[in-house]
């Protein structure tokens, strides 16, 4: 049996401001639309499913992240995920300037956690809260082959 990942969906508060966040930090838009109806209660598993969303594609057309912000049944607030929290965890990229992404992340409001660690000289990384609370974590490589 072939397999490969799809997409990793993620339920926010506010889809403008989540897709403002991460078309900033290099994703695109690939398709948007609301979506309801049985074929949508009936994959989800939700009576009444209506929802906003959005796909986004990594420049590299590897990666991919669906939005969603629902309109019916009304969304459910909860405590932001931490990082030892078992269940969904963090959504994590790679980028070539983490300086740079974190100037971009900045001017939505999100900030790393604790700040930026190197890895054996090998990675920098951090984690940081972006919209609706997702915890994201951005890495770039120091030592290219």
């Amino acid at each position: 049996m072939a397999i490969k990942l799809e997409n990793v969906g993620i339920a926010v508060r506010d889809i403008e401001a989540a897709i403002a966040f991460f078309t900033d930090l290099g994703l695109t838009v690939v398709g948007r639309e609301t979506v309801s109806g049985e074929w949508t209660d009936t994959a989800v598993g939700l009576d009444g499913n209506h929802a906003k969303i959005a796909m986004l594609q990594t420049p590299d057309g590897h990666g991919r992240l669906e939005l969603f912000e629902y309109i019916h049944p009304q969304a459910i607030e909860t405590d932001p995920t931490r990082p030892n929290d078992i269940g969904m965890h963090r959504v994590a990229f790679s980028v070539d300037d983490i300086d740079k992404a974190l100037e971009v992340a900045a001017k939505h409001g999100c900030h790393p956690l604790r700040g930026v660690a190197t890895y054996q000289d090998i990675y920098k990384l951090t984690y940081l809260r972006g919209p609706s609370g997702i915890l994201v974590m951005l890495a770039e490589e120091l030592k290219k082959d």
